[in-house]
């Protein structure tokens, strides 16, 4: 009897432990998380007898591109077929399927066979994306991988897109970026199943887009004196006779080739053409298009002053019009941003000629006239079968009558817009934009500033909720921008990037129903192993930990809940206000409070705090005995006594020593902060 329950207890062993490596060796961690995925038993392994059915030139293309993807890391060469085999074989088949669009595809993993099946390029091109990521991590490997098996577990997917509108922006104005990395950028735009690349090619720190007709643009425009010793918002001006040798451009052989590499991977190259403001460069080659007509130079650093174009000269529309011409031919997408931005208008209220052409268009003032500058253009490009994009400022003084609105400075833009019946793209400054600091600054390179966690992205809803469904209609979708004034690397500004562009894709792409963080969180982990294959240099995201609390409903104590970007290292606290190390208690879960605490708690890697701990502190009143949580405000200068109100109306004395603060005290309480944490005791 005892031989047989442990033969039992032994098969129910081994029975868990084939399940657990199945369930390991079946991990999908797929991003963007599909509409629907289920899955099923068994693996399709990838061999070199593994066939390729292309029946046509559309899914012939897409053969050749996941065959020239896999070859490296695996070494493999598929032969391609047009017979409809069912042994061994990856299918690519077009359809007529209207549920799932454009964009949109059904695959089907299982032992024999895999199918792709598609209304179109890009949904084909994205069923690829997806068996990629069903592959182990090593297949983005950039070199032949060894012992790996190449299996693909057995799933039925359908899935498409939110948004049509999936991009990210990338400024090389600020600093010049080989096309090498360019292709690299688009590489990691594709695989997230994004679709635009908006190219900012053109600013005051230099022109980067060759123009046949006018030369001067790239002699002149494309450089300045080399700075990059210098602060970027102190940087000094040429000396006399100083050389420019910092910048470069993109030749028009080298946008056709970039376009082309875009194209293979369904994604549309969006140029970037900065007019009125933003275009000092210009004005360094070609100064009579400005008011002044004096020679400038280019900048080295620093942000636009009131450099614009003259709106009262008529040259500056033939030179732009000449250079839309060529923009036109080597850009086949419909749009053309025009940028529109902190344009100032100082220069034109004090140039006679602008001043004429407000007289002469019967216009109100300036931003009329900039209004006025915008439509032109925006009349050119229509005619010229294409559509004006601009940053949400060409609002301002009425909008041109086609132009899609960028909203940037917040979501009022794009609600405006939406609301006028013009199409709108979301990018709002406080999610979309990656040039901010994505995790503690005193352990982050230096950046513009602000304060973009990955998890405050991946919280973005780009549907703003004071917008009724027929005028959401109008919001196309988003993308993030990644502007470089503190980038000066291409590694530098992939840093920036990714993985905030992994959590946008997935804002984008997938039902706001299938959005979850903790899971998202789990697959990004995969990602990152993709990542390091690819050799990207990624952030890992902020390791800090967000201490949440609720009171609970009889006021008698508080549930206490930790939040981090990084799940699956350890977390140690302290409810006495010392620092957490090793030896301090172990975070497993939620956990409550019912007497005063003061909390501080870090992420630990090896043994080793990492980047910094956070702090909150709860006080039980004596008399009520209900919890009172304390917040500070991020003082770090006290010059005078007294009383402190806090978020639940509680006063404190607030105690320091020649100004320096030095903590708070409430009813016999004391809360020291260390000065050296004040910023993240306070967040």
């Amino acid at each position: 009897m005892k031989k047989n329950r442990l033969l039992i207890l032994i098969t129910a062993l081994v029975f868990l432990f084939a399940a657990g490596i199945k369930a390991q060796n079946n991990q999908i961690a797929i991003i963007p998380e599909p509409v629907n995925i289920d899955t099923g038993d068994g693996y399709f392994i990838l061999n070199e007898q593994t066939k390729l059915y292309c029946p046509d030139s559309m899914t012939d293309s897409i053969a050749n591109y996941f065959n020239s993807f896999i070859n490296v890391p695996t070494g493999l060469v598929l032969n391609k077929t047009g017979e409809a085999t069912e042994d061994n074989v990856i299918k690519f088949i077009k359809v007529n399927d209207t549920t799932i669009g454009g964009e949109g595809y059904i695959l089907k993993s299982g032992e024999h066979q895999i199918v792709i099946k598609a209304n179109d390029y890009g949904g084909m091109f994205y069923g690829v994306q997806t068996i990629l990521q069903l592959l182990p991590p090593e297949i983005f490997s950039k070199k032949k991988i060894d012992s790996v098996e190449w299996k693909i577990p057995s799933v039925t997917i359908r899935d498409y897109p939110r948004f049509g509108w999936r991009g990210m922006h990338l400024d090389v104005s600020r600093h010049f970026f080989p096309k090498e990395f360019i292709k690299k950028y688009l590489d990691l735009i594709a695989m997230h199943k994004m679709n635009v690349f908006h190219w900012h090619l053109t600013d005051n720190n230099g022109w980067r887009l060759e123009i046949k007709k006018y030369p001067k643009l790239t002699e002149i425009s494309a450089w300045h004196v080399d700075r990059e010793n210098e602060p970027w918002r102190e940087r000094t001006p040429p000396k006399p006779g100083e050389k420019a040798t910092y910048g470069g451009f993109y030749t028009q052989e080298d946008v056709k080739e970039i376009v082309k590499y875009a194209a293979e991977r369904n994604i549309m190259v969006i140029p970037e053409i900065e007019m009125p403001g933003h275009t000092g460069e210009v004005f360094a080659a070609y100064p009579e298009l400005s008011c002044s007509g004096k020679k400038t130079y280019v900048s080295p650093g620093g942000w636009p002053g009131e450099d614009i174009f003259c709106a009262g000269n008529d040259s500056v529309f033939v030179f732009l019009e000449n250079v839309l011409d060529e923009v036109f031919e080597l850009f086949p997408a419909p749009y053309v941003h025009i940028g529109g931005d902190e344009a100032d208008k100082k220069t034109w209220k004090k140039c006679p000629k602008c001043q004429q052409r407000i007289k002469d268009e019967h216009l109100k003032d300036e931003d009329e006239l900039q209004s006025w500058f915008v439509k032109k253009i925006e009349d050119y490009i229509v005619a010229h079968g294409k559509k004006l994009i601009g940053w949400d400022e060409i609002l301002e003084g009425g909008l041109a009558p086609e132009a899609t609105v960028m909203s940037w400075r917040g979501e009022k833009g794009g609600v405006e817009s939406a609301k006028q019946g013009h199409n709108a793209i979301m990018c709002p400054v406080g999610y979309c934009y990656f040039d901010y600091y994505q995790a503690n600054p005193k352990f982050e390179p230096e950046a513009i500033g602000g304060y973009t966690t990955l998890k405050k992205v991946y919280s973005y809803e780009p549907i703003p909720e004071e917008l009724t469904y027929e005028d959401a209609k109008y919001i196309l979708g988003g993308q993030g921008n990644v502007w470089t004034e503190f980038m000066p690397t291409p590694e530098h500004a992939e840093y920036m990037a990714v993985p905030r562009m992994t959590a946008l894709a997935e804002v984008l792409w997938s039902p706001k129903s299938k959005r979850n963080w903790e899971d998202f969180r789990k697959r990004l982990n995969v990602q990152f192993k993709r990542f390091d294959y690819m050799g990207v240099n990624y952030s890992k995201g902020s390791w800090k930990v967000d201490i949440k609390t609720e009171k609970s409903k009889d006021g008698k104590s508080f549930t206490v809940k930790f939040e981090t970007e990084q799940p699956d290292y350890p977390v140690y606290y302290t409810l006495d206000g010392t620092t957490p190390d090793t030896t301090s208690l172990l975070y497993t879960g939620t956990f409550k409070v019912d007497s005063s605490v003061t909390i501080k708690a870090g992420i630990f890697v090896n043994g080793k705090l990492m980047r910094d701990y956070s702090q909150r502190s709860i006080y039980f009143n004596k008399a009520t005995c209900k919890p009172v949580e304390l917040k500070y405000k991020p003082v770090k200068r006290y010059s005078g006594k007294g009383a402190s109100t806090l978020v639940d109306g509680v006063s404190g004395t607030i105690r320091h020593r020649d100004g320096n603060w030095l903590g708070f005290r409430y009813n016999g309480l004391d809360l020291t902060i260390d000065l050296k944490e004040k910023t993240e005791v306070s967040k």
